[in-house]
């Protein structure tokens, strides 16, 4: 057996790997278990208060059109994120105001990662 860490979007995981010759029957494996998770650029104290609007996929930002403290309708853009070489529009899915931003241009997301928060 080899014990490995494994990283995945950001979550480390310790899992244990056996060698085989390949002639044994295919075992059900277990779901490992998480590690800590690794250290992440901290979120703003306000990204609590209200309603985060995360990534719905990997990307790059290309822009953020809107301020902090923002009036914004349902459909304004919050962000412009760039994947697969398009430019998607992340926009607000109900009227709100923008209570934080956490991203900036330029940076790099992950699935799941808060963008904005609003409230």
């Amino acid at each position: 057996m080899k014990n490995l860490k494994i990283t995945v979007n950001g979550v480390v995981y310790d899992v244990q790997v056996e060698e085989t010759d390949g002639s044994a029957a295919p075992v059900a494996a277990a779901a490992p278990a998480a590690a800590a998770p690794a250290p992440k650029k901290a979120a703003p104290a306000a990204a609590a208060a209200g309603e985060p609007v995360t990534s719905p996929m990997p990307g790059t930002i290309l822009n953020v059109p809107v301020k902090v403290g923002q009036a914004v309708k349902t459909g304004d853009v919050l962000v412009v994120l760039e994947a697969m070489k398009m430019e998607n529009e992340i926009k607000a899915a109900k009227d709100a105001t923008v209570a934080s931003i956490a991203v900036s241009k330029g940076e790099a997301v992950n699935t799941g990662t808060v963008l904005v928060t609003l409230s």
